[in-house]
Formats: C-alpha cells, sequence, structure tokens
C-alpha cells in the first residue's frame, strides 16, 4: 500500500505529472445509506469532495480535469433526485464561480445540457460566460453525457461534413473523429480515477479512455480527499507507459 503523500512539491518532485485526469464519482448513495441518511445526503457531501480535489488539481497545475456528475443513464434514477442533483449543480456553479474564476479555472460542460431545466442552463451559461477566457485548468464537467451518444453525435457531423463537401470520406482517420468529440483538441485522459471500487467504465469516456491509465479505489466519494488524489497520482506515476511499445530492456532482448 502506498503511503500517504500530504505534500503537493513531494508529488511534483517525484516525477510526470497527468496532465489529464478524468474521475468517475461513485458511492455517494452507499455513504448516505451507511449513515442512515437520505441518498440526497450522499450527494450533497459528495460536493465537498469535489471541491477539495478541483483545488488540488489547480495546484498541482494539472492541464485538465474531468468528471462525471450526471450521465444519460442517470434520468431512470427517482425524480426526486434528479431534481435535487440539478439544484445542487446550480448551487455548486453558484457558489463556487467566484473562487474558481479568480483562480484562472476554465470551466467547459461535456455532454447535452439544453435539456435541463432553465435555472440550471442559466447557471452553466454565466460559469462558462465568465470562465471563457481562463488559462488555468480546464475544469470539464460530465453532464447528461453518454460516451455511446457523444461517438453517435460525432459520426454525425461527419457525415454531414462528407455530403456537403466539406470532409473527404478518404481523409477521415482517428484524429478526424476525435476533434468531432466534445473533448475536441484536449488531451486525452492519462489517469481515470474510479470510487467506490466499481470495475467498469459506465459509458464514460470510451474513445478517450483507451490508453488511460485506471486506478481504483474502494473509498466512497464523499470520503476521498486530495490525498487520496495525490496516492492515485504516485501510483500512475510508477507505471510504465508503452503504448502498445517495448521497453527498452525488451528491445534490447534477444529471445524474444
Amino acid at each position: 500500500m502506498l503511503n500517504r503523500i500530504t505534500n503537493i512539491n513531494e508529488i511534483i518532485e517525484r516525477g510526470s505529472l497527468p496532465r489529464h485526469i478524468a474521475i468517475i464519482m461513485d458511492g455517494n448513495g452507499r455513504w448516505a445509506r451507511k449513515r442512515l441518511m437520505p441518498r440526497t445526503m450522499g450527494h450533497r457531501a459528495g460536493m465537498g469532495s469535489l471541491k477539495e480535489v478541483v483545488k488540488a488539481c489547480d495546484e498541482l497545475k494539472i492541464s485538465v480535469l474531468t468528471v462525471y456528475a450526471f450521465s444519460t443513464e442517470n434520468w431512470k434514477r427517482p425524480d426526486s433526485e434528479v431534481q435535487f442533483l440539478m439544484k445542487l449543480l446550480v448551487e455548486f456553479l453558484h457558489k463556487e464561480l467566484n473562487e474558481l474564476h479568480e483562480n484562472d479555472v476554465r470551466i467547459k460542460i461535456i455532454g447535452d445540457y439544453s435539456v435541463l431545466n432553465q435555472e440550471c442552463q442559466d447557471e452553466i451559461r454565466r460559469a462558462l460566460a465568465t470562465t471563457c477566457n481562463n488559462q488555468g485548468l480546464l475544469f470539464n464537467i460530465a453532464l447528461n453525457y453518454g460516451a455511446r451518444a457523444e461517438m453517435v453525435e460525432a459520426i454525425k457531423k461527419i457525415v454531414d461534413g462528407v455530403i456537403s463537401g466539406e470532409i473527404s470520406r478518404d481523409s477521415i482517420c482517428e484524429n478526424t473523429v476525435a476533434s468531432f468529440l466534445y473533448t475536441g483538441g484536449v488531451p486525452d485522459p492519462d489517469l481515470l480515477i474510479r470510487t467506490a471500487g466499481e470495475l467498469r467504465l459506465s459509458n464514460f469516456l470510451l474513445w478517450q479512455l483507451a490508453y488511460t491509465e485506471l486506478w481504483v479505489t474502494t473509498r466512497l466519494w464523499p470520503d476521498f480527499t486530495r490525498e487520496d488524489l495525490f496516492a492515485a497520482i504516485r501510483d500512475y506515476q510508477q507505471r510504465d507507459r508503452r503504448f502498445g511499445a517495448l521497453t527498452d530492456l525488451e528491445k534490447d532482448d534477444k529471445s524474444v
């Protein structure tokens, strides 16, 4: 088990940092159930962890943080819980926007937020407009997001481009597809963190996670701290990312 690391400089000095961290924030409901509380209280507690992680990523000078806030599948939850999540989003943006803006954080929404209620849309547009010129951490909030829907929309746009003559069929490559995703122009995640011990991707960034390092913890999201983030990064720093190639040692091994 990794030693607990609390010092930002210690993390920076240990090696290369991930440019892009993605997080599936899971376990809010279980956290609340263990305390005999309504599920909504778990979601509220999880907002505290989110604020702490955003601040830590900003201090580490991580380029991009993408969090899975609300999936296209989450509409299947009880209406009361969905409405609470929407109100919590408005509350988070309203309370934290000034501090995020002061710290040069740029907010971006990935997903279709046009179907959300008007209050949510207004708060989102205010956050986007306020931070659009910031140059620090890019904070992606995946909202009403599903990776399969994202890819379907990208394919439709590419087809439209081919029909209009703006895109040549033979010129279509992986870079073309990537450019039409919500994350177009942003480096793919280097590290994916998933809490609550779940071992699946849950329709999250399926294209972008092709070569991402995965780190899973049994800790429930409301209990997740900056020290847990540092532990994930430290583990990432110890990995050998080969992207399908051989290590120098394997290249020198004549027995292969």
